[in-house]
């Protein structure tokens, strides 16, 4: 079966120990930690005793911390693409220390979306992103976890806006350390291929190491009218070992309803014939 995660801010109206229980109690694998629902403040400083107390919150249900997303909603004021030299810093302070936070976590992943964090506005802004993203995997690898770059619709983002330029920048780079995702709902409100075909392009290649599964219409698989038979299916012929996470935006009806109704919709799929 795919290993599927929860991103967690669907249920941080729970305190963490019973995200993992309920999580677990649906049939999720593991949870996606947004750091903003650990401390809305400075979660890259969480001591390690608070760190220590989370894992043993997942591993006493059961389930794995998988990865974080949302890198940089918290602190405030951070951009990867500021020539200001105080923001860059912070900037790059905050993601070494949430590369180092997910080790700590036992997760194996990032995922850097951050819209709002990305924007190009002015010369040198695309560079210092490509920069901060080389910066990202030289520490990921440090610390023997993968940072993917998500491609997020124009909608959302000026700055790799596809899963071909984040690919072509991956390859740039030329760290294994860092490498891509797809994001379906992005994918869908973005690029001219299906999710099928840009799994079959760029799931082989080793580009994509992680997945986020929901509709374009920011709602949970199963809520909207993308179908994720195919994607599923096109995932379990390629041979795609990574995690696949529910991340949903709108929660409907709330969060933990969408949670239980995302997973039953997801494994009913897989028990599907082709």
């Amino acid at each position: 079966m795919m290993r599927i995660s929860l991103c967690n801010e669907v249920i941080r109206g729970l305190d963490f120990a019973a995200q993992c229980a309920l999580a677990a109690g649906l049939g999720y694998d593991g949870l996606e930690v947004a750091p903003f629902t650990l401390d809305a403040e400075a979660p890259h400083l969480l001591p390690a005793s608070r760190r220590a107390e989370l894992r043993r919150a997942a591993a006493g249900e059961g389930i794995a911390i998988t990865s974080l997303h949302w890198l940089l909603v918290a602190p405030a004021g951070l951009s990867i693409t500021s020539g200001d030299p105080a923001i860059r810093a912070r900037t790059l302070d905050v993601m070494e220390r949430l590369v180092a936070l997910t080790a700590d976590l036992g997760g194996t992943l990032l995922v850097h979306g951050s819209p709002h964090q990305r924007s190009v506005e002015r010369e040198g802004d695309a560079a210092r992103a490509e920069e901060a993203m080389a910066r990202a995997g030289e520490w990921a690898a440090q610390h023997g976890v993968t940072y993917c770059l998500e491609p997020l619709d124009s909608g959302q983002t000026n700055w790799v806006t596809t899963v071909a330029e984040a690919a072509a920048m991956v390859r740039r780079i030329g760290n294994p350390a860092l490498r891509t995702m797809l994001d379906v709902c992005a994918a869908g409100n973005g690029e001219g291929d299906s999710v099928p075909a840009l799994l079959e392009r760029f799931v082989p290649s080793g580009d994509i190491a992680h997945v986020h599964l929901n509709d374009r219409n920011r709602q949970a698989p199963g809520q909207g009218k993308d179908h994720f038979g195919p994607v599923l299916s096109t995932l379990k012929r390629l041979g795609y070992a990574g995690f696949c996470a529910v991340e949903p935006f709108d929660y409907h009806p709330d969060g933990p309803t969408c949670a239980a109704r995302a997973i039953g919709y997801l494994r009913a799929l897989e028990e599907t014939p082709a």
